[in-house]
């Protein structure tokens, strides 16, 4: 069986990014970047899949500007027995970024495609479900447990009441959660072994998909600070201050 699982470049989570002086984005000059934690889980996942002689060959897939080369080659550290990179220096969002990933798994038809459920840069939580609504395949988001037996996954993903398991026929999409897993250490000797994996480049005009979005980002610019909390002597001060000076009542 064949896993394809995504995997983004984007801002270290360590790192507390700053805006452009002109507000046209987020200032990645010099900027400490790694692989999207959920997409970390994501290979975890695969690679335990494997482990469990489940997978036969773990395909990592990423989007982008050559650099992320290196977050395909973290990918294969973890495990994964190959990478495919689609080269775009532009700006992608995460419809766009859905085409690429369905016409790579046209091309390798895999039985699962496994995502993070979102990326920490922009947060969208989009390109799982959009790539399954493009292939029409089932999809399970946010996913707590992953079981696959056959052409069948066993699925269990959290909702706010609690958990709920679901039953999927393979091809599917699996967004992971936090609570999946916590992504293995990266040795040395698989960082070694991870540079003589085969690293296929392709661009966007292999796969027959347009790069063109059709959302502008009009202006960037940091939340505005919060003020200090007050105590109050009681709940008629409270009340008080929430209707005349907070306004919220």
């Amino acid at each position: 069986m064949k896993v394809l699982v995504a995997v983004k470049r984007v801002v270290d989570y360590n790192v507390k990014v700053r805006v452009k002086s002109d507000g046209t984005g987020v200032d990645v000059a010099n900027v400490k970047m790694s692989m999207n934690p959920f997409d970390e889980i994501a290979i975890e996942e695969a690679v335990r899949l494997k482990e469990k002689g489940v997978v036969t060959e773990i395909i990592a897939v990423s989007c982008g500007p050559t650099q992320c080369q290196e977050t395909l080659r973290t990918a294969m550290a973890i495990g994964a027995d190959r990478g495919i990179l689609v080269e775009c220096n532009e700006e992608m969002q995460p419809l766009t970024v859905a085409k690429l990933l369905k016409a790579v798994a046209d091309k390798e038809q895999p039985s699962l495609v496994i995502v993070g459920k979102q990326a920490i840069d922009d947060d969208c939580n989009q390109t799982g479900q959009t790539l399954a609504a493009l292939a029409d395949w089932p999809q399970a988001t946010f996913a707590s447990k992953v079981e696959v037996s056959g052409n069948v996954a066993t699925i269990t993903r959290e909702v706010d009441g609690g958990s709920e398991t679901l039953t999927l026929t393979l091809p599917a999409v699996v967004t992971t959660d936090l609570r999946l897993n916590e992504p293995r250490y990266v040795t040395l000797p698989n960082i070694m072994k991870a540079k003589k994996k085969p690293l296929e480049v392709l661009q966007t005009a292999d796969l027959g998909v347009t790069v063109a979005s059709n959302l502008k980002t009009v202006n960037v610019a940091e939340p505005a600070q919060r003020k200090a909390g007050i105590k109050v002597a009681d709940v008629a001060t409270l009340v008080e201050k929430l209707k005349n000076e907070a306004k919220v009542i």
